[in-house]
């Protein structure tokens, strides 16, 4: 099977936002400068942070970090979303990737909510708003603080956050629920696992890394409010009687 019998198979929405995703990363690997301008301005925020506009609760999903980033985001896309898109119905996988992307993002915005509160019990209104201000420019030039509070406060407010995971997680819950005795082939593990237990061990070791603070560079409540969100639309869809009778579970 040749490279465009495959991507001729992969249904539109799915095909669309593997383009658009990698068409980004493309023009931000090989033009720096407008890279660069597409992070302070599409990449996620926190509220507070003067860098902070609320289109990126959505455009954020469309930027990656790096290659690594962008294949292992792209691949579960084109791998997991191909088959719900077919499920749900294009319109109906666009909502809801779009929706569990932007969950992740005000999930995500509510979990620094809570870490920065006890910054807010440290210093004034006043400082607080000097600092980050400040602090914002300083990340714009791949700067911090040298004091280890007045850094970690601003890399919480404004290191930038991006990446299709929230979404992709969200796929992947999807397909867990609608098809979870599908046997899945994991890289190392050399025997198929069924669908449902590998969204479950995805979702637990999310859990445990969000709680433990582990790999604390990657946006672990993001993943875990893709699946949150996720699974609170299936149900819904569902109690509606939406996904004609697609339900497996």
């Amino acid at each position: 099977m040749n490279l465009s019998s495959i991507i001729g198979r992969i249904p539109p929405v799915t095909k669309n936002l593997l383009a658009i995703n990698i068409i980004v990363w493309l023009i931000s690997e090989f033009l720096p400068a407008v890279g660069r301008a597409l992070d302070n301005n599409l990449a996620l925020y926190y509220i507070e942070s003067p860098a902070f506009k609320p289109f990126q609760l959505f455009t954020y999903m469309f930027l990656h970090a790096d290659f690594i980033h962008l294949f292992f985001n792209m691949f579960a896309l084109w791998m997991f979303g191909s088959v719900i898109e077919r499920a749900l119905s294009s319109k109906r996988f666009l909502i809801y990737f779009l929706t569990c992307g932007f969950g992740a993002a005000l999930i995500q915005e509510g979990v620094f909510a809570i870490m920065i509160a006890k910054y807010h019990d440290i210093f004034s209104p006043e400082q607080f708003d000097q600092i980050i201000t400040q602090g914002c420019h300083l990340m714009r030039g791949f700067q911090n603080y040298a004091d280890p509070t007045l850094g970690t406060l601003n890399m919480l407010v404004n290191a930038p956050v991006v990446g299709a995971s929230g979404a992709v997680y969200g796929v992947l819950l999807a397909f867990g629920m609608l098809f979870p005795n599908q046997p899945i082939y994991i890289m190392f593990v050399p025997v198929p696992i069924k669908a449902k237990w590998m969204v479950i061990g995805y979702i637990a070791i999310e859990l445990f890394m969000g709680l433990g603070g582990i790999a604390s560079n990657v946006a672990h409540w993001a993943h875990l409010g893709g699946v949150a969100i996720g699974f609170l639309l299936i149900l819904y869809w569902k109690k509606r009687g939406d996904l004609n009778d697609r339900w497996y579970f």
